[in-house]
């Protein structure tokens, strides 16, 4: 446990060093070094130290009011805003003339200003400010604050000794009854929208974690979750907290276990820029497997959220996996059997084999290809329709044309692409090659050709197409690998993404 004196003595030290500028203050992920300074100090005062805070921040949201007075000691340690801004060169934290600056020191200037400097010490002062419009962020700024005395008065000075009590006032004390009798009926205070409830939340949760308490975060439900860890975490990144923030947010959430990594395969997108806001190896690198897999889908809601060096990351990865898929695939297709001379089968020489073969190919040219373009529309279909009315036209479908409208359809991991299409066929190859061209499927095929068809034919061909299979799954083994902590299970694309250290932008 800190003493005061020893709080106030950091607290000094810390108004006296020089002076650092809010660019200098850093707004890079991970790279500050006050997740290394920041201690594991709790005290039960949270969040108004009476005797030693320095710092007064209001957060006024609706109706309700949250006032906390804390030590620029550990905000300073925690946030790049409140660093530079408690500065010699931008603070206004006043002393004991009143204006900014540095406090006297004991013992400097005339008898009568030392006395009147002794208990003194610097205070700043902080408001939410809304904004102007609607649409602005509310921002602590800093406010003018008086020197706050010990004595419990801003002039620094005791009270003045009194000879008689002062003379009863009558209107004081029917104030003082009247406010009585309405705290008997308690009156609730008036509701506030749920947006300014967590407003006040998030700020809450900021200085929780700046005093190491735990944050009030849901446990249960993991969407709730989401949305709150997100929350706090873009508040956060306002202060340039995100050091200190993000492993608390990164521990809450890795307690969800596997529901968290089925969230991520759902979400990837929205939590790889939770993982990284959070600087989260684990969510960042699950996140990052599933976008990699399923490109190009959510790359226009990817593009519009994540830095450029995220993209590039992202774009680096998806070449290098297609470069992998296509050598693959060039393999698969170069497959062949061979008769018992260790010939490659032909037409020529063993017929049957080769139909084995050509079947085989045909499916994977079918499973590898996008879907045909959907037909050209009738003639009867494009005609415009001429209203009952006599003017204007109606769309095919029977109402208005200007009533229809695309609408974005929200990122799935299912959705079947072109990538995703040869994902899909790829891991069907490796990891189910049970599941396609089957006995019905052979025996169809082969019933094409009657003079070939019967029942030791049929089992040769099936054999045949077994020893193929065999093949084609070893082929594709260099893809099968899966990275998912969570496991690949129902996913329809590639997992063999490598997340290597120097991914983790971060880091650099």
């Amino acid at each position: 446990m800190v003493s005061h004196m020893e709080l106030e003595q950091s607290s000094d030290t810390f108004a006296r060093r020089g002076p650092s500028s809010v660019a200098s203050s850093g707004r890079r992920h991970g790279r500050s070094s006050r997740h290394q300074r920041h201690g594991s100090y709790i005290s039960q005062d949270f969040p108004e130290f009476t005797n030693t805070g320095d710092v007064e921040i209001i957060i006024k949201a609706g109706s309700r009011t949250n006032r906390y007075l804390l030590h620029r000691l550990y905000l300073t340690q925690c946030s790049g805003f409140f660093e530079a801004s408690t500065s010699q060169e931008w603070s206004r934290g006043t002393g004991t003339d009143g204006s900014a600056g540095e406090l006297a020191r004991i013992g400097e200037g005339s008898g009568s200003d030392t006395t009147r400097n002794r208990g003194m010490k610097k205070r700043w002062r902080y408001e939410l400010d809304p904004g102007a419009n609607r649409d602005d962020v509310p921002m602590l700024v800093q406010k003018e604050e008086a020197a706050v005395s010990l004595f419990g008065a801003n002039d620094g000075r005791p009270p003045p000794p009194r000879s008689k009590p002062p003379a009863s006032n009558g209107s004081f004390f029917r104030s003082v009854a009247n406010l009585s009798l309405s705290s008997h009926g308690h009156t609730p205070p008036p509701p506030i929208s749920q947006e300014d409830q967590d407003l006040l939340t998030d700020y809450d949760n900021l200085f929780r974690i700046f005093y190491n308490h735990t944050p009030a975060l849901d446990s249960i439900d993991i969407a709730t979750a989401y949305i709150q860890c997100k929350s706090l975490l873009t508040l956060a990144d306002l202060y340039d907290a995100l050091a200190v923030v993000g492993p608390r947010i990164d521990h809450h959430l890795l307690q969800f276990n596997s529901r968290l990594f089925k969230q991520i395969a759902k979400y990837p997108p929205s939590y790889l820029k939770l993982g990284l806001l959070a600087q989260s190896k684990t969510i960042y690198q699950e996140a990052l497997i599933h976008v990699v897999g399923a490109w190009p889908q959510g790359e226009r809601h990817i593009r519009h959220q994540l830095p450029e060096s995220v993209l590039e990351i992202i774009e680096d990865k998806v070449e290098d996996l297609a470069d992998i898929v296509g050598r693959i695939e060039g393999r698969l297709f170069r497959l062949s059997l061979t008769t018992a001379r260790g010939e490659r089968v032909s037409p020529y020489n063993h017929y049957l084999d080769w139909l084995v073969v050509s079947l085989f190919r045909q499916w994977l040219a079918d499973a590898t290809s996008p879907p045909p373009p959907p037909p050209p529309p009738s003639r009867s279909q494009t005609a415009p329709a001429r209203s009952s009315h006599g003017h204007g036209f109606q769309s095919s479908r029977g109402g208005p044309s200007n009533s229809i409208s695309t609408q974005i359809q929200p990122y799935s991991p299912n959705t079947i692409t072109q990538p995703t299409n040869i994902g899909r066929s790829l891991r069907q190859i490796g990891l189910a090659p049970s599941t396609y061209l089957l006995h019905e499927e052979c025996k169809r095929f082969l019933k094409l050709s009657p003079e070939l068809y019967s029942r030791d034919n049929l089992k040769k061909f099936e054999r045949r197409m077994d020893d193929l299979k065999v093949l084609a799954r070893d082929a594709t083994k260099p893809l099968m690998k899966c990275n998912l902590l969570g496991g690949g299970e129902g996913v329809l694309y590639l997992t063999c993404t490598k997340i290597e250290e120097r991914d983790f932008v971060w880091l650099d």
